[in-house]
């Protein structure tokens, strides 16, 4: 076992909210893109029974091993398998299924990786930059910041961070390795942006590092791009009657899901005035949630990381939708 896997806990975000929309049931298949320490597949199995069967997909070997000792009572109804959740298709059909009647996606980096010194996650604690979800992936935080010119770093930082002093903290960065050399620890990065970005700014907003951790976290893990097409797969792989749950814990991962969801979600694009539909796209699936739904102040007094969750849920639809 790993050092410190012991302490791989998973205190589910938002799980009421994830089973009454989710609704599993005996005999139906489901399943956990983002499997992470177990917390919502446990429950969700548990409903599953008898019968039921559930596929947990986890791209770090760390989460699949303490999702796997945790989950091992409920024998063969629980399906472990190591891989990106862009991949959800070939997972599938490798184990045989054609259809799901539940999908759950639990964005965004657990605490365990971010607490595990091993990881390169956390900027309060001087660490490799590794960042890495699959350590089996070829680059590192490190290594980007060693290797991209300062206007693909700030371009990284703006976009994935939302940082408006990106291309001050990147150019900072281009002349700490040309002086000092490569930048590779948490601390080094801390104190580059710290200097880098105005007092002012530094006294509002959280931790001057967040969103520059952000952001490298995202491009090590192509996490934005691999999310669309994961959402895509999804709800093609979904069955009527089948639901899609995600919960993002920030803006851009939101985004991306309010956007999928509102497209897949969108029939006849014809230009108006057209008197018959030649682009025939149809609705295929059905938005349970207006907006999204957040964690109440009970929950994220209990569990900080729900304080930034939303979620969003949807049904994939053939017939006139009933309500919820």
């Amino acid at each position: 076992m790993v050092p410190g896997l012991g302490n791989y806990r998973h205190t589910p975000v938002m799980l009421e909210q994830v089973l009454a929309f989710l609704k599993p049931a005996p005999g139906k298949i489901m399943l956990d893109a983002t499997l992470g320490g177990g917390g919502h597949a446990e429950a969700i199995l548990q409903k599953l029974q008898p019968g039921g069967k559930l596929i947990g997909i986890d791209q770090d070997s760390d989460a699949l091993e303490a999702a796997g000792a945790r989950l091992a009572p409920f024998g063969e109804a629980f399906c472990p398998v190591k891989a990106n959740f862009g991949q959800l298709k070939a997972v599938m059909e490798k184990l045989g299924y054609d259809a799901l009647d539940g999908l759950l996606f639990d964005l965004g980096v657990s605490s365990y990786q971010v607490d595990c010194p091993g990881r390169g996650f956390s900027y309060r604690d001087d660490v490799y930059l590794d960042m890495r979800m699959d350590r089996d992936l070829p680059q590192t935080a490190a290594g980007l910041l060693k290797e991209l010119p300062a206007r693909e770093l700030a371009r990284i930082f703006r976009e994935y961070g939302e940082e408006k002093w990106a291309m001050r903290i990147a150019s900072s960065i281009v002349s700490y390795r040309q002086s000092k050399g490569p930048v590779s620890r948490s601390s080094q990065l801390v104190e580059i942006i710290r200097d880098a970005v105005p007092a002012a700014a530094r006294r509002k907003g959280g931790h001057p590092a967040k969103r520059v951790f952000q952001a490298l976290r995202i491009a090590v893990n192509n996490e934005l791009e691999v999310l669309r097409t994961a959402l895509i797969q999804g709800i093609e792989l979904l069955q009527p009657g089948g639901r899609i749950v995600a919960i993002a814990y920030h803006s851009l991962e939101d985004e991306i899901v309010k956007k999928q969801f509102r497209e897949s979600a969108r029939g006849c694009i014809c230009p108006p005035g057209v008197p018959v539909c030649r682009c025939n796209k149809v609705p295929v699936i059905t938005v349970l949630t207006k907006k999204p739904l957040y964690a109440d102040p009970q929950e994220v007094a209990e569990n900080s990381r729900a304080r930034s969750a939303r979620l969003r849920a949807a049904e994939k639809t053939v017939q006139p939708y009933s309500e919820f």
